[in-house]
Parts: structure tokens; sequence; C-alpha cells
């Protein structure tokens, strides 16, 4: 009984706390007013100068069809001459989340920064453009190595620093604030490559070459350990092939220089017969090599995973602009709730101390 009792005074002192505090800020209404007005002010003048944004998005499904099943019983043929003709061993690189990591690591944002691209009829690195509409030449014209600042390859060693350390903090901030990767529905593999930024054009470019960058090296890595076993089989197969080629050559030109060999004098019949042997064995060779290089592309063939773009960007792209009405309503909001708040903390701090 006593504990409800407790529970009861805790709560109705709470309750005559917050029924105080709204009394205290009823009676600094002027404040409160003019703080809403300033905050309306602030709110109307940044959605005034507040440049719109430009939205790309790209979406595409991915399947990773792997190698394996029927193809296992073929492996004891590969292995006879030391070649693995795959079967998905790496089926899980690049999947999910890491495919997503992928797009945000500085390797494939600084490979889409540095590429060409024309705006206007003007060829531009994706990085210089960046630059450009953000203004961040000026804040460089003090230093003396950023204020020539290119991204062209250099080996000023001086240059090549002042390079990586701006791409770094460009790079930084794009997977920050202008790059956006995810699955809209984790059962599906649909990713969805979101690129916001005040250049329109920066944004549809960039979007689509660091999709390009990404499904490119994706494909490749996937696909790189069967690659590297087709050429190594190719390789040893078009070998084999120059050697039966040259011994049926040998068999034949020992033929020609003795048609009519002395059936008394066998030792002439030897030179003949070891290239008929060698001819024997490079055919036989052949015939598994020729095997395990078909089976070996087949591999190849289902370990290339399938991409299809489903959507891209496409001019004029989707703007997000902060109208004048939604900023001064935040501001309004905002600059009541920290004034009430701001009130609030100094009585408390007040009732403290006294």
């Amino acid at each position: 009984m006593s504990e409800n009792n407790s529970r009861e005074i805790t709560v109705r002192e709470l309750v005559l706390k917050i029924h105080d505090w709204y009394k205290y800020l009823l009676s600094k209404w002027i404040l409160l007013v003019l703080a809403c007005i300033c905050g309306i002010a602030l709110g109307y003048l940044y959605s005034s100068y507040k440049k719109p944004a430009y939205v790309a998005v790209s979406t595409f499904a991915l399947e990773d069809a792997n190698g394996g099943g029927a193809l296992g019983q073929y492996a004891g043929l590969a292995s006879m001459i030391g070649v693995d003709i795959g079967g998905g061993g790496n089926s899980g690189i690049f999947q999910g989340d890491n495919l997503i990591e992928l797009y945000k690591s500085r390797k494939m944002i600084q490979e889409a920064l540095l590429t060409e691209k024309v705006f206007d009829g003007k060829k531009q690195l994706l990085i210089d453009r960046y630059v450009d509409f953000n203004n961040l030449r000026p804040n460089w014209s003090a230093h003396p190595v950023l204020k020539s600042l290119n991204f062209k390859p250099t080996d000023d060693p001086k240059l090549l620093r002042a390079q990586d350390s701006v791409l770094g903090e460009v790079v930084k901030e794009i997977g920050k604030s202008n790059l956006v990767v995810s699955k809209p529905d984790k059962k599906l593999s649909i990713i969805k490559v979101q690129v916001t930024s005040k250049d329109e054009l920066f944004s549809k470019a960039f979007n689509d070459q660091i999709v390009k960058n990404v499904n490119e090296f994706y494909v490749n890595t996937k696909t790189k350990k069967s690659t590297q076993n087709v050429s190594i089989l190719q390789h040893q197969t078009d070998s084999v092939k120059r050697e039966l080629n040259g011994a049926l050559s040998g068999v034949a030109a020992l033929t020609d220089v003795n048609p009519n060999p002395n059936p008394a004098r066998q030792i002439l019949r030897v030179p003949s017969q070891r290239r008929q042997v060698d001819a024997q064995a490079n055919t036989a060779i052949l015939t598994e090599l020729v095997k395990n290089l078909e089976m070996s592309k087949v591999s190849q063939r289902k370990e290339m995973p399938l991409i299809q773009m489903i959507d891209a960007p496409i001019l004029p792209l989707q703007k997000v602009v902060t109208t004048k009405t939604k900023g001064m309503v935040i501001g309004g909001f905002v600059f009541v709730f920290l004034m009430a708040g701001f009130l609030l903390t100094r009585r408390g701090f007040k009732s403290i101390v006294s």
C-alpha cells in the first residue's frame, strides 16, 4: 500500500511540475514569440538562398549464378593436369552489405571522380566539376600548391600529396552526404544507388560512372579465377597442338626420306616409330585438354553474374527544393523549442543554486 501511495505521489508531483513549467513558459510568451519570429525569418532566408538539389537514381537486379552442381564431377579431369575448372568458390564475395560497402569504398568513388566526361561540349574530370560547383578553389587561393592544383597524373611529390589530400576529403564528403546505396527489399537482390548534389549534370554523370565501375569490378572479380583457368588451359592446348603438328610432320618427313625401308635393318624404323608414339601421346593429351577447356568455359559462363539495369537516371532529374513555407515552419518550430529549452534550463539552474 505504501508503495502505491509513493508512486501516486511521484506521478502527482510530475504533473504539477509540468503544469508549473507550462505556466512559466506562458509568462515568457513575449520571448517565445520573438524566437518564433526570428526562426520564421531565418527559415525564409534559408529557403530563399538554398540551391535545389538534384537526385539521380539507378536501380538494378543482381543475379549471382554460381558454377557448381554437375560441374563437380569434372573436377577430377582437370586436377590431373593441375587445373581447377572453378565451381563457385567465391560465391559469397561482394554479396549484400559487402557490395554496398564496395560502392562507398575510396577506390570506387575515386575512380569515378577521376573519369573524364563531356559537360556543355567540353571535357572535364568529375572531380573538377565537383570542385567548381562547390566553389572550393577560392578557398585555395592563399595556398601556393592548391592554387594551381589539377588532378592530372604527376610525378611531383608535393602536387601528388595535395591531390591525394583533396581527393580523400572529397571522397569522404561524397560518401557521407551525396551517395546513398541501399537494398529497398532485403529479400530481393535489387540495389538502389542514389546520388544527390547541387549540380544536375554531375549527379547523373557520377551515378552512371560509379555504377559502371562497380559492376565491371564485380564481374571481373567474380570471374577472375575461371578466366585464369581458361587462359592456362588454352595455352596448354595450343602448346600440345603445336607438338602434335610437329610430330605428324616428323612422321611424314621420315617416311618421305625412307619410303621403302630395308626389312633387315629395323633400326631405320626407330625414328619414325618414335614420332608416331609422340603423335599418339599428344593426341590423347590434346583430347583431355580440349574437354577440360570446354568445361572450364562452361564454368566461366555460369560464374558470370547477370546484372540487369531496371532504372537509370534520365534528364531532367528529380529536383529537391526547400519551399519558403516549409522553411518558415521548421525555422519557427526549432527556435521556439530552443528558446523554451533555454528558459527551462536557466530556471532549473537558478533553483538549484538558490
